[in-house]
């Protein structure tokens, strides 16, 4: 413990006294940090998330020439394809801002002086600084050893989205994780139907393949449907759960016991995906703005800002 300006600074890891809302800059500061687009240079998520769009694209490639095409029943394939299409792109999308989205990174190099001082603390009074990345923590913050930043409100880093999980971009990443599962139930349900009508007909009729590739195409895809059904139903649940509890995965894996008043569960995924349930609350593109694009290096960490 060293004393600064009148106020007691700990280099700790947990438990800040700073409220969520408590920026580091001013006004300017924020503005400019609404104009970056937050990407992490991370070699193993890049791959992640690279492998993740290939699967998707893999997915819509066979249920659309391999099975919706050939099919001669004509709303079938348009009604299918569509649906499927756009299930795809939403859940790309959210992919996509869970990806390029900031998810609630505190400003480093923010334990100064300065800061410490317009922070009008009493005389006397704890503040928690995180020796990693030498910035104030807010409350319920925690230090992400890839993104190498305190993220509030972080629920856990995922290398398939190649960021963290956390207060800013939560909502998408529960959408990625519902729509993927959305497609990947509805890629096993086309494949059960076109087995079946190949099965049932002739397998050189049923696809403009050869049926040995068809084979081959379709049991992929199945293996595909299924692991990532269950890992995105159970994330999604995980997710949900977690919200209406107002507790975050490490939080509750480290069965930190809440120094916040827990929100109630409506009021807990207002909180998160904003306002009253509606429409907006599935779409991914809402509050979407379309910003100049003016690449900058940043110094001092894995992400750039554009």
């Amino acid at each position: 413990t060293m004393q600064s300006s009148g106020h007691r600074f700990r280099d700790v890891e947990h438990h800040p006294l700073l409220a969520e809302n408590d920026s580091y800059d001013s006004s300017s500061s924020e503005a400019d940090m609404a104009e970056r687009v937050w990407f992490i240079r991370d070699g193993c998520g890049m791959v992640c998330a690279i492998m993740t769009w290939l699967l998707v694209v893999y997915a819509d490639f066979v249920v659309t020439f391999v099975m919706l095409l050939p099919s001669k029943d004509f709303w079938y394939s348009v009604i299918n394809g569509v649906l499927f299409n756009c299930l795809a792109v939403l859940a790309l999308s959210s992919h996509l801002r869970t990806m390029l989205t900031d998810p609630g990174a505190v400003p480093k190099g923010n334990a100064t002086k300065e800061y410490m001082d317009n922070l009008q603390l009493k005389p006397g009074e704890v503040i928690y600084k995180c020796p990693k990345c030498c910035s104030i923590k807010p409350e319920r913050a925690h230090h992400c050893s890839i993104c190498k930043r305190c993220i509030r409100k972080m629920d856990h880093h995922c290398p398939w989205v190649n960021n963290c999980v956390g207060e800013k971009n939560q909502r998408f990443f529960v959408l990625f994780t519902m729509y993927i599962a959305l497609i990947s139930a509805h890629a096993l349900i086309l494949c059960g139907f076109q087995f079946f009508s190949c099965v049932r007909g002739q397998w050189t009729e049923c696809s403009d393949f050869s049926p040995p590739v068809t084979v081959i195409l379709m049991i992929f895809l199945c293996l595909e449907g299924f692991l990532f059904l269950t890992f995105t139903a159970v994330m999604f649940g995980t997710q949900i759960h977690s919200i209406c509890n107002d507790e975050t995965e490490i939080e509750r894996l480290k069965s930190e016991k809440p120094t916040w008043e827990r929100r109630l569960r409506w009021e807990g995924m207002k909180s998160v995906f904003g306002g009253q349930p509606s429409l907006l609350w599935i779409n991914p593109f809402a509050g979407f703005r379309i910003r100049r694009l003016v690449l900058r290096a940043k110094k001092g960490g894995p992400e750039f800002s554009v």
